[in-house]
This record gives C-alpha cells, sequence and structure tokens, in this order.
C-alpha cells in the first residue's frame, strides 16, 4: 500500500444541481478518497466540490482547487478520472499546466495512461450519447411515448425521503461535534477520534472519518 505524504487538496464533483443537493455521487467519492489516503503523513489543505454538467469545461472550483494547489505546492486528489471531466482536450489543458494530481482509482497512472484513459472515457460517452439518440429516435418512429413520469415520481420521492434522513441525522449530531470542537478540537480528524471515542456512530453505524465529519458540517450549514 503507498503511503502517501505533503499536502493535498480534495476535488469531488457531481453532475447536476439535484445530485449536489441530495449528496448522491458525493458520499461515494468521499469515502473513496478517505479510504484512499489512510494512513501516512499527509494533510488535506483543502476540498471543492463541483456541481456541473460533464459536457462542460468551466470549472471554477477545480480552477480554485488548483489555484490552492499551487500556492500550497500540493498534489490534487479525486475518486475517479471522470469526475475531473470526460473531455480530452480539458485533460490535456489540465495537465499542460503543470498540476499534479492523484486519481484514486488508478494511482499508479502516470501522464500517459491518464491520456489514453482519457481519451477512452471521451470515447464512451460519444458512443453513450450515439447509441441513445438512436433509440430514442427509433422509439419515437414506433410510436412510443418517451418517458416514464410514474418511475421519475418514485425516484423523486426515494431520494426525498434519503434526503430527509441524512438532514435529521446531521441535525441530530451537529451539536455533538459542535461541543467537541469547543474543547478545543479543530481538525476534522480530531473530531472524528472524538466521535469514535465516545462511541457515536455514523449513519450506517460504522466508525467516523474526517471526511464525514466535514460532510455533516457542509449539510448542516447548506
Amino acid at each position: 500500500m503507498t503511503v502517501h505524504r505533503g499536502k493535498l487538496v480534495a476535488y469531488f464533483r457531481v453532475s447536476t444541481d439535484k445530485q449536489g443537493k441530495s449528496g448522491l455521487g458525493l458520499e461515494a467519492q468521499w469515502y473513496a478518497v478517505d479510504q484512499f489516503l489512510n494512513g501516512g503523513s499527509w494533510s488535506l489543505v483543502g476540498e471543492f466540490t463541483e456541481v456541473e454538467s460533464g459536457k462542460r469545461n468551466e470549472r471554477p472550483e477545480l480552477e480554485k482547487a488548483l489555484a490552492l494547489c499551487k500556492r500550497q505546492k500540493a498534489k490534487l486528489v479525486i475518486a475517479k478520472l471522470d469526475r475531473l471531466s470526460r473531455n480530452l482536450a480539458f485533460i490535456a489543458t489540465l495537465m499542460d499546466s503543470g498540476a499534479e494530481f492523484l486519481v484514486v482509482d488508478n494511482p499508479h497512472a502516470n501522464k500517459l495512461t491518464v491520456h489514453i484513459l482519457a481519451a477512452v472515457a471521451q470515447h464512451e460517452r460519444e458512443m453513450i450519447a450515439q447509441r441513445t439518440k438512436d433509440a430514442l429516435q427509433a422509439a419515437k418512429a414506433r410510436g412510443v411515448v418517451l418517458g416514464n413520469p410514474k418511475l421519475d415520481l418514485v425516484r423523486n420521492r426515494a431520494v426525498a425521503v434519503l434526503k430527509a434522513a441524512a438532514d435529521r441525522f446531521a441535525e441530530n449530531v451537529a451539536p455533538i461535534i459542535r461541543e467537541i470542537q469547543s474543547s478545543g478540537v479543530r481538525s476534522n480528524r480530531g473530531v472524528a477520534r472524538s466521535l469514535n471515542a465516545r462511541g457515536v456512530n455514523t449513519v450506517r453505524g460504522g466508525e467516523w472519518t474526517a471526511v464525514q465529519v466535514g460532510s455533516i458540517l457542509r449539510r448542516v450549514v447548506t
């Protein structure tokens, strides 16, 4: 297992505003990064979350993250390559900027490997888009009414229920976190250790990590 050292900046991205507000997708990225960085003498000097479409190259939060990396001489860490972009030109521009980054699902990738992976990801996105377009056109030609309002309603209700449950849990545990912080514990990692020492479980019944504490604090603030 690689032991990571030095300063790191975490960058997370979800594809839609709805997904960003619900937290779907973000928790998986937080968990992946937290597990990847488990151990080592590293410090997380910043976290940035982008709610954006993968088809657009504007990334204001990524620009902030890269600027912080430059100021702090830190590396950017992301859960998956496609969290940056599936656009090959965007990846190439990023790499030409000189920014160093770690990809959790492929930590040993070099620049050539990342170029190849980005090209494959872009090709897959283009193929999926074309197959979807062809399938919709064929269905429309057969007189099929596109969309499933009932399924969308069920999905939206399920998301709402999950979000409400997560919000309630955050509201219940936030006072405990604030109490720990008021005692002089400032870092999220220290708060996580205190929560575990008190026997306070996460929403899934497991132990706390710094990333999960940050998630709770962000949810309460927003």
